[in-house]
Protein backbone atom coordinates (compact mmCIF):
# COMPACT_ATOMS: atom_id res chain seq x y z
CA UNK A 1 0.00 0.00 0.00
CA UNK A 2 1.49 3.40 -0.79
CA UNK A 3 1.46 5.86 1.66
CA UNK A 4 1.69 9.76 1.28
CA UNK A 5 3.50 12.18 3.52
CA UNK A 6 3.63 16.22 3.71
CA UNK A 7 5.97 18.01 5.91
CA UNK A 8 4.87 21.19 6.35
CA UNK A 9 6.71 24.22 8.00
CA UNK A 10 3.95 26.97 8.54
CA UNK A 11 6.44 29.60 9.23
CA UNK A 12 10.24 29.49 8.92
CA UNK A 13 12.59 31.15 11.62
CA UNK A 14 15.29 32.89 11.50
CA UNK A 15 15.07 34.37 8.29
CA UNK A 16 13.59 37.71 6.85
CA UNK A 17 9.91 38.01 6.39
CA UNK A 18 7.48 35.07 6.28
CA UNK A 19 6.87 32.19 4.06
CA UNK A 20 6.33 28.25 4.19
CA UNK A 21 8.32 24.92 2.95
CA UNK A 22 5.81 22.33 1.57
CA UNK A 23 7.44 18.68 0.52
CA UNK A 24 5.66 15.48 -0.41
CA UNK A 25 6.81 12.26 -0.56
CA UNK A 26 4.96 9.55 -1.98
CA UNK A 27 6.55 5.98 -1.53
CA UNK A 28 9.60 7.33 -0.64
CA UNK A 29 9.85 9.03 -3.71
CA UNK A 30 10.15 12.92 -3.24
CA UNK A 31 6.96 14.22 -5.40
CA UNK A 32 6.74 17.79 -4.83
CA UNK A 33 8.89 20.72 -3.41
CA UNK A 34 7.35 24.45 -2.76
CA UNK A 35 8.77 27.77 -1.49
CA UNK A 36 6.34 29.69 -0.78
CA UNK A 37 6.64 33.07 0.04
CA UNK A 38 3.45 34.15 1.45
CA UNK A 39 4.08 37.44 2.74
CA UNK A 40 1.80 40.07 0.25
CA UNK A 41 3.15 42.28 -2.06
CA UNK A 42 4.36 45.33 -1.14
CA UNK A 43 4.13 47.57 -4.46
CA UNK A 44 7.27 49.82 -4.43
CA UNK A 45 7.80 49.73 -8.07
CA UNK A 46 4.13 51.54 -8.31
CA UNK A 47 5.20 53.69 -5.01
CA UNK A 48 7.67 54.75 -7.14
CA UNK A 49 5.94 56.26 -10.47
CA UNK A 50 4.94 59.99 -10.52
CA UNK A 51 7.90 60.50 -7.67
CA UNK A 52 11.07 62.96 -8.44
CA UNK A 53 14.07 60.81 -9.47
CA UNK A 54 15.37 62.65 -5.93
CA UNK A 55 12.95 60.61 -3.68
CA UNK A 56 14.09 57.15 -4.60
CA UNK A 57 16.86 56.41 -2.53
CA UNK A 58 14.93 57.40 0.58
CA UNK A 59 11.92 55.30 -0.45
CA UNK A 60 13.80 52.66 -1.99
CA UNK A 61 15.25 52.26 1.25
CA UNK A 62 12.48 51.03 3.31
CA UNK A 63 11.96 48.19 1.42
CA UNK A 64 14.53 46.14 3.60
CA UNK A 65 15.92 47.31 7.08
CA UNK A 66 18.96 44.82 7.08
CA UNK A 67 20.17 46.40 3.44
CA UNK A 68 18.91 49.86 3.02
CA UNK A 69 22.11 51.17 1.62
CA UNK A 70 21.97 48.28 -1.59
CA UNK A 71 18.91 49.71 -2.59
CA UNK A 72 20.10 53.41 -1.92
CA UNK A 73 23.19 52.69 -3.99
CA UNK A 74 21.15 50.73 -6.96
CA UNK A 75 18.84 53.71 -6.92
CA UNK A 76 21.32 56.31 -7.22
CA UNK A 77 23.55 54.42 -10.36
CA UNK A 78 20.65 54.10 -12.15
CA UNK A 79 19.46 57.98 -11.70
CA UNK A 80 23.17 58.82 -12.01
CA UNK A 81 23.27 56.22 -15.28
CA UNK A 82 19.83 58.17 -16.94
CA UNK A 83 21.65 61.86 -16.60
CA UNK A 84 24.94 60.45 -18.09
CA UNK A 85 26.78 61.53 -14.90
CA UNK A 86 29.26 59.07 -13.25
CA UNK A 87 30.78 59.85 -9.29
CA UNK A 88 34.23 59.17 -8.88
CA UNK A 89 37.19 59.98 -6.56
CA UNK A 90 36.28 60.55 -2.56
CA UNK A 91 32.42 60.27 -3.27
CA UNK A 92 32.94 57.12 -4.65
CA UNK A 93 35.26 55.78 -1.92
CA UNK A 94 32.64 56.70 0.25
CA UNK A 95 29.86 54.74 -1.32
CA UNK A 96 32.28 51.51 -0.98
CA UNK A 97 32.53 52.52 2.52
CA UNK A 98 28.96 53.04 3.50
CA UNK A 99 28.23 49.44 1.81
CA UNK A 100 31.38 47.73 3.63
CA UNK A 101 29.12 48.77 7.07
CA UNK A 102 25.80 47.50 5.56
CA UNK A 103 28.17 44.18 4.57
CA UNK A 104 29.48 43.79 7.91
CA UNK A 105 26.38 44.44 10.15
CA UNK A 106 24.42 41.84 7.76
CA UNK A 107 26.70 39.21 7.19
CA UNK A 108 28.12 38.11 10.99
CA UNK A 109 23.89 39.08 12.01
CA UNK A 110 23.04 36.37 9.51
CA UNK A 111 26.22 34.15 10.12
CA UNK A 112 25.55 33.89 13.57
CA UNK A 113 22.29 35.13 14.84
CA UNK A 114 20.78 33.44 11.95
CA UNK A 115 22.64 30.68 10.49
CA UNK A 116 25.17 29.03 12.91
CA UNK A 117 22.01 27.73 15.63
CA UNK A 118 21.70 25.51 12.74
CA UNK A 119 25.11 24.01 12.99
CA UNK A 120 25.38 24.00 16.50
CA UNK A 121 22.14 22.73 17.27
CA UNK A 122 20.93 24.82 19.07
CA UNK A 123 17.00 27.24 18.23
CA UNK A 124 18.37 30.66 18.58
CA UNK A 125 21.16 32.93 19.20
CA UNK A 126 19.97 33.75 23.00
CA UNK A 127 20.74 29.76 23.41
CA UNK A 128 24.19 30.51 22.33
CA UNK A 129 25.10 33.11 24.33
CA UNK A 130 24.16 31.01 27.59
CA UNK A 131 27.26 28.25 26.38
CA UNK A 132 29.26 31.14 24.21
CA UNK A 133 28.40 33.99 25.98
CA UNK A 134 31.89 35.99 24.60
CA UNK A 135 31.52 35.06 21.31
CA UNK A 136 27.72 36.36 21.20
CA UNK A 137 29.22 39.51 22.83
CA UNK A 138 31.82 39.95 20.66
CA UNK A 139 29.28 39.72 17.36
CA UNK A 140 26.98 42.02 18.34
CA UNK A 141 30.57 44.44 19.15
CA UNK A 142 31.55 43.52 15.72
CA UNK A 143 28.04 44.23 14.32
CA UNK A 144 27.49 47.65 16.07
CA UNK A 145 31.18 48.72 14.04
CA UNK A 146 29.14 48.15 10.67
CA UNK A 147 26.37 50.22 12.45
CA UNK A 148 28.79 53.35 13.26
CA UNK A 149 29.74 53.43 9.65
CA UNK A 150 25.91 53.37 8.84
CA UNK A 151 25.23 56.16 11.24
CA UNK A 152 28.43 58.54 10.04
CA UNK A 153 27.59 58.23 6.40
CA UNK A 154 24.29 57.58 6.43
CA UNK A 155 22.80 59.96 9.35
CA UNK A 156 21.37 56.88 10.55
CA UNK A 157 21.84 52.79 11.07
CA UNK A 158 18.27 51.93 10.17
CA UNK A 159 17.12 53.57 6.68
CA UNK A 160 19.77 56.14 6.28
CA UNK A 161 19.15 59.49 5.09
CA UNK A 162 22.47 60.70 4.08
CA UNK A 163 22.35 59.32 0.41
CA UNK A 164 21.39 61.37 -2.48
CA UNK A 165 21.63 61.05 -6.10
CA UNK A 166 25.29 62.56 -7.23
CA UNK A 167 26.62 61.61 -3.60
CA UNK A 168 25.72 62.68 -0.06
CA UNK A 169 24.02 65.83 1.24
CA UNK A 170 27.04 65.94 3.91
CA UNK A 171 30.32 64.15 3.76
CA UNK A 172 31.93 63.90 7.25
CA UNK A 173 35.64 65.56 7.48
CA UNK A 174 39.04 63.15 8.15
CA UNK A 175 38.64 63.26 11.95
CA UNK A 176 35.55 61.86 11.73
CA UNK A 177 36.33 59.09 9.75
CA UNK A 178 39.29 58.52 11.90
CA UNK A 179 37.49 57.45 15.22
CA UNK A 180 35.92 54.07 13.34
CA UNK A 181 39.29 52.97 13.35
CA UNK A 182 40.06 51.52 16.50
CA UNK A 183 36.89 49.55 16.01
CA UNK A 184 37.82 48.19 12.96
CA UNK A 185 40.98 47.20 13.75
CA UNK A 186 39.68 45.50 16.85
CA UNK A 187 37.05 44.13 14.42
CA UNK A 188 39.46 42.77 11.85
CA UNK A 189 40.73 41.03 14.38
CA UNK A 190 37.63 39.13 15.16
CA UNK A 191 36.93 38.16 11.49
CA UNK A 192 39.93 36.29 11.14
CA UNK A 193 38.45 34.79 14.78
CA UNK A 194 34.94 34.07 13.10
CA UNK A 195 36.10 32.62 10.13
CA UNK A 196 38.12 29.87 12.13
CA UNK A 197 35.50 29.15 14.08
CA UNK A 198 32.59 28.59 11.52
CA UNK A 199 35.08 26.69 9.26
CA UNK A 200 35.29 23.88 12.00
CA UNK A 201 31.54 23.63 11.84
CA UNK A 202 30.14 20.06 10.53
CA UNK A 203 29.12 20.49 6.46
CA UNK A 204 27.22 18.21 4.78
CA UNK A 205 28.91 16.63 2.04
CA UNK A 206 26.36 18.73 -0.56
CA UNK A 207 27.97 19.90 -3.92
CA UNK A 208 26.14 21.05 -6.90
CA UNK A 209 26.60 22.62 -10.37
CA UNK A 210 25.36 26.32 -10.28
CA UNK A 211 25.52 29.09 -12.82
CA UNK A 212 27.13 31.89 -10.32
CA UNK A 213 26.33 35.37 -11.45
CA UNK A 214 27.60 38.50 -9.42
CA UNK A 215 29.01 41.86 -10.67
CA UNK A 216 32.92 41.48 -11.62
CA UNK A 217 35.53 44.96 -11.76
CA UNK A 218 38.80 44.57 -13.14
CA UNK A 219 40.20 46.57 -10.26
CA UNK A 220 38.38 45.76 -7.06
CA UNK A 221 35.87 43.21 -5.01
CA UNK A 222 32.36 44.53 -6.17
CA UNK A 223 30.00 46.58 -4.26
CA UNK A 224 29.29 49.42 -6.80
CA UNK A 225 29.92 48.94 -10.27
CA UNK A 226 31.04 45.98 -13.19
CA UNK A 227 30.01 43.95 -15.79
CA UNK A 228 27.14 41.30 -14.99
CA UNK A 229 29.36 37.63 -15.32
CA UNK A 230 28.78 34.00 -14.82
CA UNK A 231 30.97 30.80 -14.84
CA UNK A 232 29.14 29.50 -17.90
CA UNK A 233 30.04 32.12 -19.98
CA UNK A 234 27.07 35.17 -19.27
CA UNK A 235 29.44 38.91 -19.82
CA UNK A 236 27.41 41.61 -20.19
CA UNK A 237 26.98 45.69 -19.49
CA UNK A 238 23.76 45.79 -16.51
CA UNK A 239 22.18 47.81 -19.32
CA UNK A 240 21.78 44.80 -20.96
CA UNK A 241 19.84 42.53 -17.93
CA UNK A 242 16.43 42.30 -19.35
CA UNK A 243 17.79 40.94 -22.44
CA UNK A 244 19.07 38.08 -20.21
CA UNK A 245 16.97 37.84 -16.77
CA UNK A 246 13.01 37.21 -16.92
CA UNK A 247 10.75 37.20 -13.89
CA UNK A 248 8.30 34.40 -13.54
CA UNK A 249 4.82 34.11 -11.74
CA UNK A 250 4.39 30.94 -10.03
CA UNK A 251 1.50 30.03 -7.97
CA UNK A 252 3.02 29.07 -4.94
CA UNK A 253 4.89 32.55 -4.42
CA UNK A 254 3.88 36.27 -3.88
CA UNK A 255 7.66 36.74 -5.51
CA UNK A 256 8.44 36.63 -8.94
CA UNK A 257 11.13 33.54 -9.87
CA UNK A 258 14.07 35.24 -12.00
CA UNK A 259 15.53 32.78 -13.92
CA UNK A 260 18.23 33.26 -16.96
CA UNK A 261 16.67 33.06 -20.56
CA UNK A 262 19.67 30.78 -22.05
CA UNK A 263 19.86 28.31 -19.03
CA UNK A 264 17.28 28.82 -16.51
CA UNK A 265 17.99 29.12 -12.77
CA UNK A 266 21.11 30.88 -11.92
CA UNK A 267 22.72 31.76 -8.12
CA UNK A 268 23.69 34.96 -6.48
CA UNK A 269 25.60 35.67 -3.51
CA UNK A 270 28.40 35.71 -1.48
CA UNK A 271 29.57 31.94 -3.12
CA UNK A 272 28.85 33.78 -6.75
CA UNK A 273 30.93 36.59 -5.82
CA UNK A 274 33.53 35.03 -4.12
CA UNK A 275 34.27 32.16 -6.47
CA UNK A 276 34.28 34.75 -9.44
CA UNK A 277 36.14 37.56 -8.11
CA UNK A 278 38.36 35.41 -5.78
CA UNK A 279 41.87 36.99 -7.00
CA UNK A 280 40.28 40.52 -6.15
CA UNK A 281 40.18 39.58 -2.74
CA UNK A 282 43.32 41.04 -0.13
CA UNK A 283 45.84 38.88 0.99
CA UNK A 284 44.88 38.62 4.55
CA UNK A 285 41.04 37.33 3.24
CA UNK A 286 42.58 34.78 1.07
CA UNK A 287 45.16 33.52 3.76
CA UNK A 288 42.52 33.30 5.74
CA UNK A 289 39.83 31.22 3.44
CA UNK A 290 42.77 28.87 2.65
CA UNK A 291 43.43 27.75 6.49
CA UNK A 292 39.28 27.53 6.59
CA UNK A 293 39.33 25.04 4.04
CA UNK A 294 38.13 26.89 0.91
CA UNK A 295 39.96 26.75 -2.73
CA UNK A 296 39.17 29.62 -4.87
CA UNK A 297 35.63 28.61 -5.84
CA UNK A 298 33.51 26.68 -3.29
CA UNK A 299 30.02 24.89 -4.25
CA UNK A 300 28.65 23.33 -1.11
CA UNK A 301 26.11 26.07 0.23
CA UNK A 302 26.25 24.62 3.42
CA UNK A 303 29.70 26.48 3.76
CA UNK A 304 28.45 30.02 2.54
CA UNK A 305 28.62 30.55 6.10
CA UNK A 306 32.06 30.44 6.06
CA UNK A 307 32.54 32.72 2.47
CA UNK A 308 30.32 35.18 4.51
CA UNK A 309 32.88 35.44 7.29
CA UNK A 310 35.46 36.19 5.14
CA UNK A 311 33.72 38.60 3.44
CA UNK A 312 33.20 40.70 6.59
CA UNK A 313 36.88 40.55 6.92
CA UNK A 314 37.45 41.82 3.46
CA UNK A 315 34.67 45.19 4.36
CA UNK A 316 36.57 45.59 7.69
CA UNK A 317 39.69 45.92 5.48
CA UNK A 318 38.48 48.16 2.71
CA UNK A 319 36.75 50.40 5.23
CA UNK A 320 40.49 50.81 6.81
CA UNK A 321 42.04 50.94 3.43
CA UNK A 322 39.19 53.99 2.33
CA UNK A 323 39.48 55.92 6.04
CA UNK A 324 43.01 55.89 5.20
CA UNK A 325 43.46 57.28 2.31
CA UNK A 326 40.28 59.72 2.69
CA UNK A 327 40.61 63.16 1.45
CA UNK A 328 37.85 65.54 1.93
CA UNK A 329 35.86 66.06 -1.11
CA UNK A 330 35.34 69.82 -2.44
CA UNK A 331 31.83 69.55 -2.62
CA UNK A 332 29.36 66.73 -0.98
CA UNK A 333 27.42 65.68 -4.88
CA UNK A 334 28.05 66.67 -7.72
CA UNK A 335 26.16 68.93 -10.21
CA UNK A 336 23.53 66.91 -12.64
CA UNK A 337 20.42 67.89 -14.76
CA UNK A 338 17.49 65.75 -15.43
CA UNK A 339 16.70 64.17 -19.02
CA UNK A 340 14.41 62.07 -20.39
CA UNK A 341 16.21 59.02 -20.34
CA UNK A 342 16.38 55.40 -18.96
CA UNK A 343 18.38 54.31 -16.39
CA UNK A 344 19.92 50.85 -15.27
CA UNK A 345 22.34 50.12 -12.01
CA UNK A 346 23.39 47.00 -10.53
CA UNK A 347 24.95 46.78 -6.49
CA UNK A 348 26.00 43.76 -4.67
CA UNK A 349 23.62 43.58 -2.11
CA UNK A 350 24.86 41.25 0.98
CA UNK A 351 22.63 38.74 -0.76
CA UNK A 352 23.67 39.10 -4.47
CA UNK A 353 23.13 41.40 -7.23
CA UNK A 354 20.62 43.78 -6.78
CA UNK A 355 18.92 45.16 -10.54
CA UNK A 356 17.56 49.08 -10.47
CA UNK A 357 15.92 50.31 -13.81
CA UNK A 358 14.03 53.70 -14.28
CA UNK A 359 12.51 55.20 -17.14
CA UNK A 360 12.49 59.30 -16.39
CA UNK A 361 10.73 62.01 -18.01
CA UNK A 362 12.67 65.44 -18.71
CA UNK A 363 11.73 66.92 -15.79
CA UNK A 364 12.99 63.96 -13.36
CA UNK A 365 9.69 62.43 -12.87
CA UNK A 366 10.05 58.44 -12.62
CA UNK A 367 7.24 57.13 -15.22
CA UNK A 368 8.03 53.50 -14.92
CA UNK A 369 10.47 51.20 -11.83
CA UNK A 370 11.97 47.92 -11.97
CA UNK A 371 13.65 46.19 -9.01
CA UNK A 372 14.89 42.54 -9.18
CA UNK A 373 16.23 41.61 -5.45
CA UNK A 374 18.88 39.04 -4.47
CA UNK A 375 16.32 36.71 -3.00
CA UNK A 376 13.93 36.43 -5.98
CA UNK A 377 16.54 35.41 -8.02
CA UNK A 378 17.94 32.38 -5.45
CA UNK A 379 14.31 31.23 -5.43
CA UNK A 380 14.39 28.66 -8.03
CA UNK A 381 18.12 27.68 -6.84
CA UNK A 382 16.61 26.69 -3.31
CA UNK A 383 13.87 25.40 -4.41
CA UNK A 384 16.18 22.94 -7.13
CA UNK A 385 18.68 22.09 -3.67
CA UNK A 386 15.88 20.99 -2.13
CA UNK A 387 14.83 18.87 -4.38
CA UNK A 388 18.45 17.25 -4.46
CA UNK A 389 18.80 17.22 -0.78
CA UNK A 390 16.04 15.63 0.51
CA UNK A 391 16.31 12.47 -1.53
CA UNK A 392 19.47 11.69 0.23
CA UNK A 393 17.91 12.57 3.76
CA UNK A 394 14.17 11.19 3.38
CA UNK A 395 14.63 8.32 5.92
CA UNK A 396 15.69 10.35 8.53
CA UNK A 397 12.63 11.64 11.20
CA UNK A 398 10.16 14.48 10.54
CA UNK A 399 11.66 16.78 12.84
CA UNK A 400 15.29 16.68 11.94
CA UNK A 401 14.37 16.55 8.38
CA UNK A 402 12.69 19.55 8.52
CA UNK A 403 15.78 21.26 10.52
CA UNK A 404 18.16 20.23 7.79
CA UNK A 405 15.42 21.69 5.02
CA UNK A 406 15.24 24.88 6.71
CA UNK A 407 18.72 24.86 7.20
CA UNK A 408 19.36 24.32 3.18
CA UNK A 409 17.52 27.42 2.63
CA UNK A 410 19.32 29.63 5.25
CA UNK A 411 22.40 28.92 3.40
CA UNK A 412 21.09 31.43 1.14
CA UNK A 413 19.98 34.36 3.64
CA UNK A 414 16.92 34.99 2.46
CA UNK A 415 15.17 38.14 2.74
CA UNK A 416 11.67 37.56 2.22
CA UNK A 417 10.44 41.21 2.82
CA UNK A 418 12.86 42.37 0.10
CA UNK A 419 11.48 39.13 -2.26
CA UNK A 420 8.67 39.47 -0.97
CA UNK A 421 8.95 37.80 0.76
CA UNK A 422 9.41 34.38 3.87
CA UNK A 423 8.67 30.73 6.78
CA UNK A 424 6.41 27.46 6.46
CA UNK A 425 7.38 23.18 6.35
CA UNK A 426 4.68 20.83 5.56
CA UNK A 427 6.41 17.61 4.78
CA UNK A 428 3.51 14.94 3.06
CA UNK A 429 5.21 11.38 3.49
CA UNK A 430 3.98 7.95 2.03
Amino acid sequence: MKKTKIIKVDYLARVEGEGALYLKIKDKELTDVKLKIFEPPRFFEAFLRDRDYTEAPDITARICGICPIAYQMSAVHAMENAFGVQVTGPLRELRRLIYCGEWIESHILHAFMLHAPDFLGYQDAIQIAKDHKELIENVLRFKKTGNEILTLLGGREIHPINVKVGGFYRVPHREELKSLQDNLKWARDFAVEAVKFVAKLPFPDFERDYEFVALQHPDEYPFNEGRIVSNKGLDIDVSQYDDHFEEQHVKHSNALHSVLKERDSYFVGPMARYSLNYDQLPKVAKDVAKEAGLGETCSNPFKSIIIRCVESLFAVEEALRIIESYEMPDQPAIALEPRAATGYACTEAPRGILYHRYRVDEKGIIQDAKIVPPTSQNQKTIENDLWAFVPEHMDQADDQLQWQCEQAIRNYDPCISCATHFLKLNVDRG
